[in-house]
């Protein structure tokens, strides 16, 4: 079972792979569309591949409005 600490970490660290960021130039409350720089079409994109990183099915509803790493983490966690 993850703690939510080491999920958020997972997260941001498939976050700065996926996306070829330096992993220190993220932080938990970051604006992943600014801070990655990305659109929403990425933004799926990096979704889908923590789904299936987690295993989790996460429906569109929970992530209306989530753009920082710390909420997405939260939303993942709930479904562990």
């Amino acid at each position: 079972m993850h703690t939510p600490e080491e999920t958020l970490e997972e997260i941001l660290n498939l976050a700065a792979a996926h996306f070829k960021v330096p992993r220190q130039k993220l932080t938990p409350d970051d604006d992943f569309f600014k801070t990655l720089g990305i659109d929403s079409l990425q933004a799926l994109d990096l979704l889908t591949r923590l789904e299936n990183h987690f295993h989790v099915e996460l429906p569109d509803y929970e992530l209306q409005g989530v753009s920082d790493f710390r909420t997405l983490a939260g939303r993942i966690q709930a479904r562990l």
